[in-house]
């Protein structure tokens, strides 16, 4: 009953803290900086801030929820970088959904190809006669 995944331990890594601020211009998306903290929630001037880009586009298939880093020194730089950031993400995801799309149209099996279950050639070969 030592199951790994059970028995594992989850902890926080308390190196690694952050406080998350949330800014929108309550149209396109929200940013969030990630300022880093010490274990007493003070600011960590050795680590620097972090700033993440969220929004969605509409596609024809419903919403696409996109989050994406933005390399920026300043809440305002990470703002004017906001559209390129989404963009790049767009793309990017777009790039996997069709990858994904081309794995899984390969994978498809069409009958008539290789043996069927029963050593069959193909369509009909399942050992099945009519009188």
């Amino acid at each position: 009953m030592n199951n790994p995944e059970t028995t594992t331990e989850i902890k926080m890594d308390v190196s690694n803290l952050y406080r998350e601020e949330v800014f929108t211009d309550n149209a396109v998306g929200t940013l969030r900086r990630m300022t880093p903290v010490t274990t007493a929630g003070e600011p960590d001037p050795t680590r620097s801030e972090q700033y993440i880009g969220s929004t969605q586009v509409l596609t024809t298939a419903g919403p696409l929820p996109l989050s994406f880093e933005i390399e920026a020194e300043s809440l305002a730089e990470a703002a004017a970088a906001f559209g390129d950031g989404a963009r790049e993400a767009f793309e990017r995801t777009m790039e996997e959904l069709k990858e994904m799309q081309r794995q899984q149209a390969s994978s498809i099996v069409v009958p008539g190809q290789g043996a069927g279950p029963m050593g069959g050639g193909g369509m009909g070969g399942g050992g099945i006669q009519m009188p």
